[in-house]
C-alpha cells in the first residue's frame, strides 16, 4: 500500500472532520471517557482552517481516502480546533520561538503503519525550511506514545475544561 502525502484544501474539509471524529473514537476510548471524547470534539479538537490556508497542514491518502492528518504552524495557538475558543493568531518569530506541531489525526485503521512519523517528519522539515530551530506540541494521551518515541520530551498533563 502506497501512501500519498499533499498539503490539505478546503474542499478536504468534511472528509478531514470525519477523520478527526474516528480517530477520536477509535484511538482515545482506552484514555478519556465517553464524555470527555466528546466534549473534547465539541471544542478543543477538530479541524483548523487557519492551519489550511496557512498551507501548513498536510494529509495522508491511501487509494484517494484520507486515513489522516497534521501540520505545523507559525502561530501562537498551540492546540485546537476553529470551534476552540481559545486561539491566538499571531506569528511567532522563528527566531525565538518554536513552530507548533498541530492537529494530527489518524484513522484507527491505518494507526501504528509509521504514517504519523512520516507527517510529523514532513512538518519538522518544513518549520525548518522557514526559519524554525524547535518545535513544541501539546498531545493528547495516546498521541504522547508517538511523539515520546520520535524525541519529543515532557510529561507534564494538562486539564481542558
Amino acid at each position: 500500500m502506497t501512501f500519498s502525502l499533499r498539503k490539505a484544501t478546503m474542499n478536504d474539509i468534511p472528509a478531514l472532520e470525519r477523520l478527526v471524529t474516528e480517530s477520536a473514537w477509535g484511538l482515545t476510548a482506552q484514555d478519556y471517557s465517553k464524555e470527555q471524547i466528546k466534549a473534547a470534539l465539541e471544542g478543543a479538537w477538530g479541524v483548523d482552517t487557519e492551519l489550511i490556508h496557512d498551507g501548513t497542514y498536510f494529509v495522508v491518502e491511501i487509494e484517494n481516502t484520507i486515513v489522516a492528518c497534521g501540520g505545523w504552524s507559525r502561530r501562537k495557538t498551540l492546540f485546537g480546533g476553529d470551534k476552540h475558543a481559545e486561539r491566538t493568531s499571531d506569528l511567532l518569530d522563528p527566531n525565538t520561538d518554536a513552530a507548533r506541531i498541530r492537529a494530527f489525526f489518524v484513522h484507527p485503521d491505518w494507526a501504528r503503519k509509521g504514517i504519523g512519523k512520516m507527517m510529523l517528519h514532513k512538518c519538522e522539515v518544513e518549520a525548518m525550511q522557514h526559519g524554525f530551530r524547535s518545535a513544541e506540541l501539546m498531545a493528547t494521551i495516546p498521541g504522547h506514545h508517538l511523539y515520546r518515541a520520535l524525541g519529543y520530551t515532557g510529561d507534564e498533563r494538562q486539564t481542558f475544561q
